[in-house]
């Protein structure tokens, strides 16, 4: 017998997310963790994007994070702000909130539904065979589960383990970020860009540290970054290193950018940075792993209850793996506009007035925020592979709103036509049938107005599997069937 259904390699917000989706769905889960607490050395992410809210929003949670956090408008591309305030969606904004409070709240959540987290430890090996996974503990405890999943960053000892090749570019460029304090104030403050590339300095929101992002001027540097990596770099870059002492944290990133060949090997998978890295421009990297969770977190569980096949974990590289691929590209493109040299001026400039008109700066900016994310489900309706928009309905139990019908991970019919049109007597057990009725209007990210449909098949990430179009060729029962065995397994005898 296995010890556990799923063992998550890593307590970072894609392993929390992942653990919590299962634990959701009745999956015996657990997390191995190397750290001895959820302390982190340094800031590292800053805030969510819309589409990230909207997820915790499908989960009951945004409105903890809304409460320890600050909204802004903080969607951008190569350092130029797009505006997100006229998008569609209930989260119209970003948050700013470092991501200790991210993981804070989400170690909150996964405790509630009692999942246990294993600190201190390592995978140090693994074996698979048909059955399930024998993991190998630093501290020599074994361990076996049915599935393991490497959610332990961009040098993920899963993803090596497994002999997943991880190709992309090497670094051009590499950067320090530290919290530090300083003898002597800096006369400038913000931003700064010159031919090394782009550096900044900023006090902490306690007025006690100086927040440093600085080039290094070298790349390739082995090892952690110390006090003397900084102070040689600040001098680089200012002529001093404003006697610079105390360091709180240093970490550096390099503009590398790489993405594991498959995340699929077997029973190993992998999500989040194990499966993808790139450079922190544009703040994308946290939501596209929390994301990469919630894909892969109902359909394992489906998998291991025995009412999907195994084929449908194909589903999870074959629809995540070319939105990390996009976000990739995205970030190569940030890094190549970092320069202060005339002719990357220039461009920058460029496409700077190109995005201050609307369409332009709707669609990178639905873009850079997750909110235009389609998977290829085939051809139809609009909204079909599209994230489900959070309508306020009216149903005969009161008001409700779409996001709340999610908030337990299940799977939806949405009926708003006549009561009782769509029979799914046999995936009752599965699916949670809903008969509303909306008025307004369908807006959707880049898009803008849609067709009104008679009813929509709601996966538990929030992207709409099947819909019902209220043209006179409108999608029929018989595809609704399809839809519902394909998503949910073949139908029971409910």
């Amino acid at each position: 017998m296995p010890d556990t259904d799923v063992l998550i390699v890593g307590a970072g917000p894609t392993g929390l997310m992942l653990a919590g989706e299962l634990a959701l769905a009745g999956i015996d889960v657990a997390i191995v963790e190397r750290r001895v607490s959820q302390d982190l050395a340094g800031a590292r992410a800053g805030g969510l994007h819309s589409r990230t809210l909207e997820i915790l929003d499908q989960r009951g949670l945004v409105d903890r994070y809304l409460a320890a956090g600050q909204t802004a408008q903080v969607a951008g591309f190569a350092g130029l702000m797009l505006d997100i305030g006229d998008a569609p969606t209930r989260h119209n904004y970003g948050l700013a909130l470092w991501q200790s409070h991210i993981e804070r709240l989400l170690v909150d959540w996964v405790e509630t539904l009692a999942v246990p987290i294993l600190r201190g430890r390592e995978v140090t090996d693994f074996t698979q065979d048909g059955d399930g996974v024998d993991v190998a503990l630093g501290d020599g405890q074994p361990l076996r589960s049915r599935y393991l999943v490497g959610c332990d960053g961009g040098r993920s000892r899963v993803r090596k383990a497994a002999g997943i090749p991880f190709p992309g570019t090497d670094p051009t460029t590499s950067n320090l970020i530290a919290e530090v304090e300083m003898r002597e104030e800096p006369p400038v403050w913000g931003i700064h860009r010159d031919a090394r590339g782009i550096h900044s300095l900023s006090r902490t929101e306690d007025g006690r540290r100086i927040r440093v992002l600085v080039t290094e001027p070298h790349v390739g540097a082995a090892g952690d970054p110390t006090l003397r990596d900084l102070s040689e770099a600040l001098v680089a870059v200012y002529g001093t290193d404003y006697g610079v002492h105390s360091p709180a944290s240093i970490t550096r990133f390099t503009d590398a950018t790489r993405q594991a060949a498959r995340y699929r090997e077997g029973r190993v998978l992998l999500a989040g940075d194990a499966a993808h890295v790139h450079p922190p421009d544009g703040g994308q990297g946290l939501q596209t792993g929390v994301q990469d969770a919630v894909n892969l977190g109902w359909k394992l569980a489906q998998v291991i209850r025995g009412t999907s096949p195994d084929s449908l974990l194909d589903t999870y590289q074959a629809e995540r793996h070319p939105v990390a691929a996009r976000v990739l590209r995205i970030t190569l493109a940030a890094v190549a506009l970092r320069g202060a040299d005339s002719r990357t001026t220039a461009l920058r400039d460029t496409i700077a007035e190109l995005l201050a008109a609307d369409e332009p700066r709707r669609r990178m900016a639905a873009m850079m925020s997750g909110l235009d994310i389609r998977y290829d489900l085939g051809t139809g309706h609009p909204l079909l592979g599209r994230r489900m928009p959070d309508l306020d309905l009216a149903t005969d139990d009161g008001p409700r709103r779409v996001f709340a019908l999610l908030h337990q991970a299940r799977p939806v019919l949405l009926n708003l036509a006549e009561p009782g049109r769509f029979d799914i007597t046999p995936w009752a057990d599965r699916v949670r049938r809903i008969e509303a009725r909306y008025d307004g209007a369908w807006q959707l990210p880049v898009l803008g107005a849609v067709t009104a449909p008679d009813a929509v098949l709601i996966r538990p990430d929030g992207y709409v599997a099947w819909v019902a179009d209220r043209s006179p060729d409108g999608l029929s029962g018989d595809s609704l069937t399809d839809a519902l065995s394909t998503w949910f397994g073949p139908p029971g005898t409910a």
